[in-house]
């Protein structure tokens, strides 16, 4: 077998294959023999059905299957040994001539191969780009500290409602008829729960003002909530559709009034959200707070860094030559259900996509950075923690997130996106220790609006 690369220009190749008989008999041969083994014919004991009937019955699509199996390990071979640089997959060339395993025993096949072009880039010192550090008030500190406390607050009985307090409400819930009475057969829910301050209406939540366990209060659900179908349903018990068709005056005869106090600031509270004993003191449990609201913005600061410095690096490289027929047809043989105005409209942000990547190639390469499964999966761990966090949950048993973080990786997509994210967090230190870092202190408002995709 005789495998060749030919340069059309520096983007595109044509790979040659000539296959003679020679090369994949042997393997015919043995894969007929052992159909013979198994074959099972009418006349025939099993194993003893004659070779020549078994080749005029299976030699034609045994050779087919051979030559394409030879075929693939061939070009894979190939373009690993000679270090090939290309992009998607060899394409069959417009030349290639149809196959007929019944007259052929000798086959040529042609390929069109993409090839990645030359990146050149260096960086220095005398490159620079923008970094813009968040400040971090003592506003922002206590509003978290705050929601902390909140989150660890519980609920205590009140002795009359406030809608300022939002305070939650447990008790009798009848339909009245038009007479102001309970409706025979009409809606009756014991327990009921519901928070006025909620409604829609002021005129309705004003009836709930200064109401105590005990007293009654008629108002009208649906005018209450403007027919909202999740409100009216959850409140009623019912389906959406059949919750809004009730338009009738009910009464909430008061059992039960609570209302929601934010947790203390003492140990407890400490101790919740850090762990036993990390934080010992209102000063300490704020400076860590501090610290993590530093650490999310130097997230989004370096995220934001990366923008600016991938698109100062992909103007200072310049626009990299591909073959755009050859990219248009590998783009169609990876969007099979999509037309041509499909590739027309995306072909630009594709290159543009791809151009990064291959320069992000060449810097994680000069930087000798490599990419391994344990990184991946402590960016898993990493993932689920801040997911735990979004909920005031940032002390969760490490068995947890170990189970929740290889839950993540049983999806190969999720495992591309966080060897990306692995990836990027490495360029981004690597791009630190290059460039020069022009520093910019800036509100969190302003950052914000930066961040904020353009109209």
């Amino acid at each position: 077998m005789n495998v060749s690369l030919q340069n059309v220009d520096k983007v595109s190749a044509l790979l040659t294959v000539d296959m003679v008989k020679a090369d994949y008999q042997e393997k015919v041969q043995a894969q007929l023999k052992k159909i013979r083994k198994d074959a099972q014919m009418p006349g025939f004991r099993k194993g003893m059905v004659p070779m020549g009937l078994v080749k005029k019955m299976y030699e034609k699509s045994v050779i087919a299957d051979e030559v394409n199996k030879m075929l693939g390990e061939a070009i894979n071979k190939y373009i690993q040994e000679n270090k090939v640089q290309m992009l998607g997959e060899p394409l069959p060339n417009e030349n290639q001539q149809q196959l007929d395993f019944d007259t052929q025993d000798e086959f040529k096949f042609l390929f069109d191969l993409a090839l990645a072009p030359a990146v050149e880039v260096e960086l220095s010192a005398d490159d620079k780009v923008p970094y813009y550090d968040v400040i971090v008030t003592d506003e922002m500190v206590d509003a978290q500290v705050a929601s902390y406390a909140q989150r660890g607050g519980s609920y205590e009985k009140a002795e009359s409602f406030d809608a300022a307090q939002n305070d939650m409400l447990k008790g009798l819930l009848c339909e009245l008829d038009e007479a102001g009475n309970e409706k025979e057969g009409g809606i009756r829910i014991e327990s009921a729960v519901m928070m006025p301050s909620y409604m829609k209406v002021e005129d309705e939540k004003a009836k709930f003002a200064g109401v105590k366990p005990g007293e009654t209060v008629t108002f009208n659900p649906n005018k209450a909530w403007e027919g909202n179908a999740p409100e009216l349903a959850s409140l009623l018990k019912m389906d959406r559709e059949e919750a809004v068709k009730v338009t009738s005056d009910f009464c909430f005869k008061v059992d039960e009034i609570s209302r929601y106090v934010p947790g203390e600031m003492n140990q407890e509270l400490f101790d919740q959200v850090f762990g036993k004993d990390v934080v010992k003191s209102e000063e300490e449990f704020k400076q860590k707070v501090r610290e993590i609201i530093v650490n999310q913005f130097k997230s989004n600061s370096d995220f934001k860094f990366l923008l600016d410095a991938r698109k100062a690096i992909t103007e200072k490289v310049g626009k990299l030559e591909f073959s755009e027929p050859l990219m248009k047809r590998i783009m169609k043989t990876n969007n099979p259900d999509k037309d041509d105005k499909f590739i027309e409209e995306n072909y630009a942000g594709t290159i543009e996509v791809l151009s990064w990547q291959l320069i992000r190639d060449v810097l994680m390469a000069q930087a000798g950075v490599k990419v391994d499964q344990n990184e991946i999966l402590d960016a898993a761990k990493a993932a689920t923690r801040t997911q735990f966090a979004q909920y005031g949950m940032l002390n969760v048993p490490e068995d947890m997130i170990n189970n929740y973080a290889a839950e993540m990786l049983k999806k190969r997509e999720t495992v591309e996106n966080l060897a990306d994210r692995v990836m990027d967090s490495k360029l981004t230190d690597v791009l630190k220790e290059k460039v020069t870092l022009q520093h910019e202190d800036i509100s969190a408002e302003d950052f914000g609006k930066m961040m904020q995709p353009a109209e």
